[in-house]
Parts: structure tokens; C-alpha cells; sequence
């Protein structure tokens, strides 16, 4: 930590600056003891927390990390609900980065151990959880993969870090740093229930087929963008996990559950009165089934994940009334779309949304909503929507 960058003058330049960051690069810095790299990187990365991080923004004297730091730490939001999953005395967080995680779990539990093995994250870590009076998490600049397997905890938390050193990117969790499917395992023997967040791009039959004892899945989104994807685990549990997704908005929340490798059967139909859309964590999940069969919906074809009905039903995802059907051809759509303005969205369809809105003149945005789909009986058609 550069602990010039916390004097009073400077931390109010940081708060205050809304210029342009390349021009200020060029001038220079306009204090003596403080470098200019140093001076950037707080003032982008308190940007980069604007919405990501409400708490720390508002609170004085927070020292920042570099920006991929924070690209790679959890959104207040997600780390709140995460907090809810879990509860007990002792929780160790063997992965504590930037710390957010790790804020929230203390809301919950008695004592927190934080560990990071990148000893400045830890620093700054540390000083911050003072800055925001936090005063239950004990940090450790410590392996704490290794440090865990000599102590007991009622929750181990796991975020591993998705870049290898060799192999850049990693899908695959035993890719990760550290790596959890090779010391899972070892790790239940010292909690009582272990807990993993993984990128929303791993595929949960891939993340099943490497981690033991997974009894549920959480799929987080934040209004309709997935975010998260949280492991339950417990030593002794054998059997299909329970699936639970939850797509969190403003108001409330959307949420539905199922059970991971059970079978449920969809029915098929042509477009009706009602068209439905899952929103995006069920689409990760792969309810496609199990969503028709719980909500007595009609799906457009097997691989068109969208439904219908005749009346009206409570829905996860977007609803909307299908206004007209059209075929499509060139007649039709020169006739009913061709220079207007609409959302599209495509599904099991051959051309991309850039492709229809260069090919027939419509623009984005507006009230109307066109869905491109293949129907049940393989024909190309245009749904004329509006949302409900």
C-alpha cells in the first residue's frame, strides 16, 4: 500500500476528480509524494465500484486495488444473498481478495477468517475492514487452502481465481487456483459445509462431473444477467443436488427450483395468446422441460426455448401477448416490418438479430417486440409481441 495516497487532500482529489483520466495522465500528478500510476489507478477503480460497490464509494479513507481486482471480487448485491445461504460461528474465506465477500459473511458469523495469498490484496483488505469498522474478520496474507485442513469452521468459502498463470482463461475448475475438485475431499472434513463460487460459464454438468458431495446449485442473476454460480456441499450427501435459481431485480425476485437430473416432460404447441421467456438464469439451469411442466405451459419447439399459452399465467421471465404471427417472407415482412422499430430477440433461428435488422430497416427500441423463431412444425415465423 502507498500510504501517501490516504492523506486527507489526496483522498478528496480521488473523491472529487471527474475529469478525463488521459489528460490528467498527461499533466502529471499534482502532489509531490504521490506517483501518478498510483494516483490513476485509485481514481479507476473507484469508478469501476460505482455500482458495484455502494458501500465502499460512500465510505472515507478506502484504498483501491488495481481494476482487474475488482472486476474479479463479488457486487454487494450478489455477496448479500450469498451471506444468506450460509450460517454458524466460524467461516473461513481461503480466497478473500478484495474482501467483499468476506463483509458480508461477518454480518452473519462470529468471527471471520479472511486469507489471500497476494500479501498487498490483504493489506489493503485489512485496512479497509477498519475503515468500514468491521472489526470480526482476522485477515491472513496465508495459503488458506493449506491453513484450513489445520483447524474446524462451521462454512469454508472458495472463490477460485478462473486465470492460470500458463493457461490464461479456465472453464474447468480444476484449472483453478486454488484447485478445489483436488482437495475437496479434505476440505469437508473441516466444516461442516463447504461453499464455491465459480464463473457463470462453467457448465454445471462438467462442475458436477468434478466436485463430490454437491447437494445445491444456486444460479445467480442480476436483473437477467447471470453473475454467479454457488456450490453447496456437505461430506455425507449422495444423490441429485437441488438446482435453485434466482434472477434478483429492483422489486423482487424471480425464483424456481428443481431437482438436477429427474425427468419432466414438455408439452408443444403452436404460438397462442401468451408468449413466454425464461429469464436467464433459468436458461442456465436447463429447465426447459421442467419449466413447461410446472407452470402448464406449452413449449414452441424442442429447441425454440420459448412457451405459450392460452390464458394468462405467473411467470420467472418476460411476458408479453402474441399480437400476429407472421410468416417468414419476404411479402410478409415488407408488408408488416420493414423500416419500423422493434426489440428483436432470436431463438433456434438461422440469422442473427444484426443480420434481420440490416436486412429488413428496423431500428432498435420501441414498444413493439419481434421474436424470430423456428415453431413446432419447423416453420420460420415472426412473433409480433407486446410486453405484459
Amino acid at each position: 500500500m502507498k500510504y501517501d495516497l490516504l492523506h486527507i487532500e489526496v483522498q478528496k482529489f480521488i473523491r472529487d476528480f471527474e475529469g478525463n483520466i488521459t489528460e490528467l495522465a498527461l499533466k502529471g500528478s499534482p502532489f509531490e509524494n504521490v506517483e501518478i500510476k498510483d494516483l490513476l489507478i485509485q481514481i479507476e477503480s473507484r469508478r469501476k465500484a460505482e455500482k458495484k460497490l455502494p458501500t465502499w464509494l460512500e465510505t472515507e479513507n478506502v484504498y483501491y486495488p488495481p481494476k482487474l481486482n475488482l472486476e474479479q471480487t463479488s457486487s454487494e448485491i450478489t455477496a448479500e444473498f450469498k451471506a444468506t445461504l450460509v450460517e454458524g460461528k466460524l467461516l473461513a474465506d481461503i480466497t478473500g481478495g478484495f474482501g467483499v465477500d468476506s463483509f458480508y459473511f461477518a454480518k452473519k458469523f462470529e468471527k471471520v477468517f479472511y486469507f489471500e495469498l497476494n500479501e498487498e490484496l490483504s493489506k489493503i483488505a485489512e485496512h479497509n475492514f477498519k475503515a468500514l469498522n468491521v472489526e470480526n474478520i482476522n485477515c491472513h496474507a496465508e495459503n488458506g487452502l493449506t491453513e484450513v485442513k489445520t483447524n474446524v469452521f462451521d462454512v469454508i468459502y472458495a472463490d477460485p481465481s478462473r486465470r492460470h498463470e500458463t493457461k490464461g482463461k479456465v472453464f474447468f475448475l480444476k484449472d483453478c487456483e486454488p484447485n478445489i475438485p483436488e482437495n475437496v475431499s479434505e476440505l469437508l472434513l473441516n466444516c461442516k459445509l463447504l461453499l464455491i463460487k465459480t464463473s457463470p460459464m462453467l457448465d454445471i454438468s462438467v462442475g458436477l462431473s468434478e466436485l463430490k458431495h454437491v447437494f445445491q446449485i444456486h444460479i445467480v442473476a442480476l436483473n437477467n444477467e447471470v453473475k454467479e454460480l454457488l456450490w453447496l456441499l456437505k461430506k455425507d450427501f449422495e444423490g441429485n443436488p437441488k438446482i435453485k435459481t434466482i434472477n434478483i431485480k429492483s422489486e423482487e425476485s424471480d425464483i424456481f427450483d428443481f431437482e438436477w437430473n429427474t425427468n419432466s416432460e414438455a408439452v408443444y404447441a403452436l404460438p397462442s395468446r401468451f408468449l413466454y421467456e425464461p429469464n436467464a438464469a433459468i436458461m442456465k439451469s436447463g429447465a426447459f422441460e421442467q419449466i413447461s411442466e410446472a407452470f402448464k405451459i406449452k413449449k414452441l419447439h424442442k429447441n425454440t426455448h420459448l412457451y405459450t399459452s392460452e390464458s394468462l399465467r405467473e411467470f420467472p421471465g418476460r411476458r408479453f401477448v402474441i399480437d400476429k404471427v407472421l410468416p417468414y417472407s419476404k411479402d410478409a415482412l415488407k408488408n408488416n416490418l420493414q423500416n419500423k422499430q422493434a426489440n428483436i430477440t432470436t431463438r433456434n433461428f438461422k440469422e442473427t438479430v444484426a443480420q434481420i435488422r440490416k436486412k429488413w430497416k428496423i431500428s432498435d427500441g420501441g414498444n413493439v417486440y419481434l421474436f424470430f423463431v423456428t415453431d413446432l412444425e419447423e416453420n420460420r415465423v415472426v412473433l409480433v409481441c407486446s410486453k405484459i
